[in-house]
């Protein structure tokens, strides 16, 4: 079925300047709060529509809460000439991360990579917007980040990991970056959100219930059932999803003094904070390659060119007209979302009008 038949389009511009007006609203200065807004319709472009601007309300009520900080001091509190410790003063993961992302970009220009682990933030948005960064500026970008405890691990019926989202950029010469920007897990979270909100049930593999059976129930979660790693289950690979998840957890975490584990704050707010947390806020991890610290750039960008292209001209199985390359759905929509507009379904379009009243703002008027 065609996106834009049963849900109500916004202009890209329209939905963003609504954002910032609502990040003011809540006392984050003008420039963070473009800057989070920005992050936030990143997800709306790319269609990644369970991380975008449904998911306004979500920060709204952590400031509710007193578990964002609108105006946070974001400091180093630790570096050396290609590393750096960032502490988020619990700002917004909008703000926060794109801060940390630049230092790593500034420390590889001045020695060729930059890594940065960051603790006492919040929900980031989309590992893909903070990796691109580097790729605006010629170089390989690399994020990261845990997050709240809904998945269990491989045998398990106990939720100890996030969804804990990986994203490798890589810019290119003539063919657009490769952009890999995945969860660990079979299905991110929000994927059931927006099942919820459809009333459709969910694919085999994405959940269990909290005896471990498989369920198609997206609302497993609210009844103690479990997220699964990446690959489901043992017998089709989730070991190696449940690795993945956890080298960003350490990564994110335990480099920075961030919580990790079961121990992660959850993004809803009315669920309680985790009891005996052992760091600050949630982790995050970025890092920035200069591709001149390897080869020439002219040599990487001409084979990365020819590898895009060859598996490009891949012979596609029955059924499938081509092969894609890692990045290339979200930047088509992208392309056609600048275009067309973002379409919202009619629960999200209810929830932003009743933000824009909470707050005092007409949403007609954006």
């Amino acid at each position: 079925m065609d996106q834009y038949m049963n849900e109500q389009v916004f202009s890209y511009e329209r939905l963003l300047s609504f954002a910032v007006a609502v990040f003011i609203r809540i006392g984050c200065p003008e420039n963070d709060a473009m800057t989070a807004a920005t992050a936030l319709l990143s997800a709306d472009l790319r269609g990644v529509d369970s991380h975008g601007i449904a998911r306004l309300i979500g920060y709204v009520r952590l400031w509710e809460a007193m578990r964002a900080n609108p105006k946070p001091h974001i400091r180093l509190i630790h570096e050396t000439p290609s590393t750096a410790v960032v502490d988020g003063d619990g700002g917004l993961g909008l703000v926060v991360a794109p801060f940390a992302m630049e230092v790593a970009i500034r420390k590889a220009e001045s020695v060729g990579t930059g890594w940065v682990s960051v603790r006492h933030s919040n929900h980031f948005g989309i590992a893909g917007y903070h990796a691109l960064k580097a790729v605006a500026q010629g170089m390989i970008g690399i994020a990261m980040t845990n997050a709240s405890a809904l998945v269990a691990p491989t045998f398990s019926v106990e939720r100890m990991l996030g969804t804990n989202p990986i994203c490798v950029a890589i810019p290119a010469g003539d063919e657009p970056p490769f952009v890999a920007d995945l969860a660990t897990t079979t299905a991110a979270n929000g994927k059931l959100e927006i099942l919820q909100r459809k009333q459709a049930p969910a694919p085999e593999g994405w959940i269990q219930d909290k005896d471990g059976k498989v369920s198609t129930d997206p609302d497993e979660l609210k009844v103690g059932g479990a997220l699964l790693p990446l690959g489901g289950d043992r017998e089709h690979g989730s070991h190696k999803g449940y690795a993945l998840g956890a080298v960003v957890d350490i990564f994110s975490a335990i480099l920075s003094g961030a919580n990790y584990g079961p121990w992660v704050p959850p993004f809803p707010a009315f669920i309680p904070m985790p009891i005996g947390m052992p760091g600050k806020g949630i982790g995050h991890f970025f890092g920035a390659m200069r591709i001149d610290a390897f080869r020439p750039p002219d040599e990487f960008k001409y084979h990365m060119d020819n590898w895009i292209r060859r598996f490009r001209s891949a012979r596609p199985a029955a059924g499938h007209e081509k092969v894609l390359i890692p990045g290339d759905p979200e930047r088509e929509m992208e392309a056609e979302r600048l275009n067309k507009g973002i379409p919202l379904l009619p629960v999200v379009v209810a929830d932003l009008q009743n933000l824009a009243t909470k707050l005092g703002l007409d949403f007609e008027n954006f």
